[in-house]
């Protein structure tokens, strides 16, 4: 995806080094745009693998109003696990025993998780993030904001209303405990000659971890949004706040410059599915997908 890589270059060539929150530093700027033609393929970068599968999963999370990590742990799912495991930590005392990023600290992780796979109560306790994306999209004040969105498609397609927002500044607080406070804030669905269209929001990109995986999540909600509508796919735009490259990530995005980008994938929906809610893992599928081999980087929490 050429659109992604330009991206990373303008971060080096224009980006200025900031400090924050997690201590690590970053290379940042303020305020980029990019547009995807779902037209054109399925949106999962080609110059390192992506794990589409927890791509998926977080997504269906989100569907359902989840909030705790135990449904994505329970499919192999990990994205989420170093917030809950960080304040689990703090608040049992344990963070001098186990130093972040450690050995000690990676094996205990480990141990967290499992807990939180097979025990309820402990998963119920410690594996909850707050009232994050999921909450957010489904419940805001009492609201289902997508669900009156679907609605708002099928019934006023031209409509400039068709928003969600997970920005809640009453709910920031408690997000921040165990979580974070939403990073994609808001979306916002468009639809012209037929075809639906979706522009995102991020106010913080971590770009060479959590953006890829946003760039396939709201591409896959907007193909499925599509269909349950009865419309065509238009375009994905990225709209970014502060963009940045964390400095531990540096030599990782050399290298995934470094390699030439292959012809995309496609993604195959399941077309008996004609309720967003009624969506399963195993009614997406992902054909010719040849990426190159998956880079590491660490997380900053």
């Amino acid at each position: 995806m050429r659109q992604y890589h330009d991206l990373l270059q303008h971060i080096f060539s224009q980006g200025v080094r900031k400090e924050d929150r997690t201590g690590t530093g970053t290379i940042s700027v303020f305020g980029y745009q990019m547009r995807v033609d779902l037209n054109d393929g399925f949106p999962l970068l080609t110059t390192k693998k992506v794990h589409y599968k927890s791509v998926i999963h977080e997504l269906l999370w989100f569907l359902r109003g989840e909030t705790n990590i135990r449904y994505l742990v329970q499919n192999g799912v990990n994205i989420w696990n170093d917030w809950p495991y960080q304040h689990y930590l703090e608040a049992n005392g344990l963070e001098e025993q186990y130093p972040k990023y450690s050995p000690e600290w990676k094996a205990e992780m480990k141990n967290f998780v499992e807990r939180v796979k097979e025990d309820e109560a402990f998963a119920k306790k410690w594996g909850e993030l707050g009232p994050v994306y999921g909450s957010q999209w489904r419940n805001f004040e009492g609201v289902d904001q997508l669900a009156e969105v679907v609605q708002q498609i099928k019934e006023k397609p031209h409509s400039r209303r068709h928003i969600v927002s997970a920005w809640n500044p009453k709910d920031v607080p408690v997000m921040a405990k165990a979580g974070l406070p939403p990073c994609h804030v808001l979306f916002q669905f468009y639809v012209a000659q037929g075809k639906l269209s979706c522009q995102l929001y991020q106010r913080s990109a971590d770009v060479f971890l959590g953006v890829p995986f946003n760039i396939a999540s709201y591409a896959l909600l907007t193909m499925m949004v599509a269909q349950v509508c009865g419309l065509q796919v238009g375009e994905f735009v990225h709209t970014f706040g502060d963009v940045h490259l964390y400095l531990n990530h540096v030599e990782q995005a050399k290298l995934q410059l470094s390699r030439d980008c292959r012809p995309l994938p496609k993604m195959e929906l399941n077309p008996e599915r004609q309720q967003l809610w009624d969506f399963q893992y195993e009614d997406f599928q992902l054909q010719g997908y040849d990426p190159h081999p998956a880079i590491r980087a660490r997380v900053a929490v």
